[in-house]
């Protein structure tokens, strides 16, 4: 996948986005300022319960606290580390497959990607690996074009959420999923399949099959986030809690029940998104 370093226009078109925003809306820094008050207000609350219970149990729930906030972010190190690495790696076998690709070993330099190390010695060779790569490739695509991946599967392979899941659109035009981040909004949808090219309007509610780190900068103009994929720990619910933005997610089939422009709430408590376009239209079709 290309990074921001190779291809920066999903970058620039987020910060586009981000500079459209209202001169009062609440920026990142407001966010996360607003975090590290409500966590230093908590971290005084446990104290004084714990003093409660003695002096000294007191002095060690705030050391402890204490350290929490100041490493817990060193947990993030390993993975620095590993991406740092293979960045230089990245680098280094796209070299090589310029090499290839002059040579006619591979159509692409990025093929070299699909291929392992001995393959890859393989080609330097002398032998020609379009084939492997060409059907490599088809799987690839097709894994990209996945909507939905199960949280959980009976031994038989049935998905679990599906059993008598019925109808993606519930009763009164309402989709159910898991809450991930409280409060409410009421917007229009932007369903984005890729964050590659995306725009999003300042407020508008994000409706995506799952997300991931690359996704990030969407969530500094969204207005709140609905998501097919993931649970309570997933990536999209734990950014959308950081950025203050109401969330639902496990949402079976989000992206095709949800269309662009279509205003709809999402009760990121309930675990509940509303379209009250289609609510209302079962009262429409009744009236006289």
């Amino acid at each position: 996948m290309p990074r921001w370093s190779d291809d920066p226009s999903h970058l620039f078109g987020v910060l586009a986005g981000y500079l459209r925003l209202d001169s009062e809306a609440a920026t990142p820094e407001q966010h996360f300022a607003d975090g590290r008050r409500d966590a230093r207000a908590m971290m005084l609350t446990l104290v004084r319960r714990a003093r409660r219970r003695g002096r000294l149990r007191a002095v060690v729930v705030r050391f402890c606290l204490r350290r929490a906030r100041s490493l817990v972010g060193m947990r993030e190190m390993p993975k620095f580390l590993i991406v740092t690495a293979m960045r230089r790696a990245h680098a280094v076998m796209l070299g090589i497959g310029r090499e290839l690709a002059e040579s006619g070993r591979i159509a692409e330099p990025e093929d070299v990607f699909f291929l392992d190390f001995d393959e890859t010695k393989r080609a330097a060779a002398g032998d020609d690996l379009h084939r492997a790569v060409s059907e490599r490739r088809e799987r690839y695509d097709a894994e990209l074009r996945r909507r939905h991946v199960p949280r959980l599967l009976l031994s038989d392979g049935t998905e679990l959420e599906a059993v008598g899941s019925g109808s993606v659109v519930a009763e009164a035009g309402a989709l159910r999923g898991t809450p991930a981040s409280a409060g409410t909004v009421t917007a229009p949808a932007r369903v984005v399949l890729d964050p590659i090219g995306a725009r999003l309007e300042p407020g508008e509610i994000l409706v995506a099959p799952s997300t991931d780190p690359g996704w990030t900068p969407l969530f500094l103009t969204a207005g709140g986030l609905v998501m097919e994929m993931g649970g309570a720990n997933s990536h999209g619910a734990v950014v959308a809690r950081e950025y203050g933005i109401p969330a639902v997610v496990g949402v079976p089939l989000a992206t095709e029940a949800i269309t662009t422009g279509e205003e709809v709430t999402v009760d990121g408590a309930d675990g509940v998104v509303t379209l009250p376009s289609r609510a209302a239209a079962p009262a429409s079709r009744s009236a006289p």
